[in-house]
């Protein structure tokens, strides 16, 4: 059972969805994604204030404006698939759970994870340029 009502959320997903991201909505829908080879972004989306105002926004600005390329673009909706939310956060090495989540894996590794501290109160463009300069250390560089 989801926390809030679809038709609250359906705009929040549909956000990420136009910026070409995936819904994984199932625990093995998110096992086979981030099991991938090649490079995934996963943003682990809320309804939270920092996601509406940093996350959603800055990670969108990282993928259009400066162009960041991902092979594969994934997310989870905290509070809705709860248990595809829960298996996404078993990646990520005991990190304490957070929402909203940003996390860029590297042939099914976990190389850099942005928690809420990291949206909260920063504007989408310096949430985009950390995205971007984590990408270029941890993909790009290798």
């Amino acid at each position: 059972m989801s926390n809030y009502p679809e038709y609250m959320v359906a705009p929040m997903r549909e956000e990420l969805v136009q910026a070409g991201f995936r819904q994984l909505l199932t625990p093995a829908q998110v096992d086979e994604a981030l099991q991938q080879p090649g490079t995934t972004l996963l943003l682990v989306n809320s309804v939270c204030g920092c996601a509406a105002a940093g996350a959603r926004p800055g990670v969108t600005e990282a993928l259009r404006a400066q162009g960041l390329r991902f092979d594969h673009l994934v997310t989870v909706f905290a509070g809705m698939e709860k248990e595809a939310t829960a298996q996404a956060r078993e990646y990520f090495e005991g990190a304490m759970p957070t929402s909203p989540q940003a996390a860029i894996f590297k042939d099914g590794q976990l190389v850099h994870l942005m928690q809420r501290q990291d949206f909260l109160g920063h504007e989408p463009g310096d949430i985009a340029a950390s995205l971007v300069a984590a990408y270029r250390r941890t993909v790009a560089a290798s």
